[in-house]
């Protein structure tokens, strides 16, 4: 089987209710995202690892200034050992 068959079917296979669970779930973190645009709150890079659904070394190797979705990520300051981010939406 191929791969794009394999995917194909693995995507065919998700219930429908699975595929709903997801969107809310997909939802639920563009809120958060939002809410912590919106506050100005400063987030690290395992907060923001764990809203993207990445790991934290892949948060910090895409440099100081990017783009995610509907928000612009910039590495704002270091504290000790972790880094800030901040997250600023783009309309």
């Amino acid at each position: 089987m191929t791969e794009l068959s394999h995917n194909i079917k693995e995507e065919s296979s998700v219930s429908s209710e699975q595929r709903v669970s997801q969107l809310r779930d997909l939802i639920d973190t563009l809120r958060i995202a939002d809410e912590i645009a919106k506050t100005g709150y400063l987030i690290s890079s395992s907060e923001l690892a764990d809203l993207m659904d990445i790991n934290a070394s892949a948060v910090t190797s895409r440099g100081d200034h990017w783009s995610w979705r509907n928000w612009v990520v910039s590495r704002v300051r270091r504290e000790g050992n972790q880094i800030l981010w901040q997250l600023e939406k783009v309309d």
